[in-house]
C-alpha cells in the first residue's frame, strides 16, 4: 500500500464541482481518500493574470505504483476536461502528486517530491492541515516546518470545510 499526498486545483468554471468530481474519480480509480483538507482560495502563482484557484490536499492510500498513479491522474484530468494550452495558465482541473511515502522519484513522467512543494504556500497550507508532521524526504523538515519557514507571501485563505 502506498500513501500519496495530492493537490487538486481549479480556477475555471464551477471550481467546487470540479474539485469534488476529481476526488470522486480519484477514489473510483486510484484508491481511498483517507483525509481531505478544507478548500483554499489562492491567488494564481507564476502566470498571475488569471482567476484565483481553489485548492485541496488529499491523503490517498493506493495500491497503484507511483507511475501508474500519475497516469491515472492524467486520465482523470482529461476526463474532467483539462486542456493543456498555456503552461501555468487557467485550467478546469489540475492534480499534482506532492509526496508518495518517503520516496524520491525522478523520471520523465514523475518527480516526487513535487519539485516546488517547499516554495509554494498554496500547496503547503492545505497539506499542513492534513499532514503537518509528514517529513519531506529531501529537505528533512516537516510540512509544518516548511510552511512556517516559507518566504512565499501569496494570498492563501481557507474558504470552506467539506467534512
Amino acid at each position: 500500500m502506498n500513501k500519496a499526498y495530492l493537490l487538486t486545483g481549479s480556477n475555471l468554471g464551477d471550481r467546487f464541482a470540479y474539485l469534488r468530481q476529481a476526488i470522486q474519480l480519484i477514489q473510483q480509480l486510484c484508491g481511498t481518500a483517507v483525509q481531505v483538507s478544507s478548500f483554499y482560495q489562492t491567488a494564481a502563482w507564476g502566470l498571475t493574470d488569471q482567476p484565483d484557484f481553489y485548492n485541496q490536499a488529499i491523503e490517498l492510500n493506493t495500491e497503484l505504483s507511483p507511475e501508474n498513479l500519475m497516469q491515472s491522474l492524467l486520465e482523470i484530468e482529461k476526463q474532467i476536461g483539462r486542456e493543456r494550452n498555456v503552461k501555468m495558465g487557467p485550467r478546469i482541473i489540475d492534480i499534482d502528486i506532492l509526496l508518495i511515502n518517503d520516496q524520491v522519484i525522478n523520471t520523465p513522467l514523475l518527480t516526487v517530491p513535487h519539485p516546488f512543494l517547499a516554495e509554494r504556500r498554496f500547496a503547503l497550507a492545505p497539506l499542513a492541515e492534513i499532514a503537518p508532521d509528514v517529513v519531506h524526504p529531501v529537505l528533512h523538515k516537516t510540512i509544518a516546518q516548511l510552511l512556517h519557514d516559507l518566504a512565499d507571501t501569496l494570498s492563501v485563505n481557507k474558504i470552506y470545510t467539506d467534512k
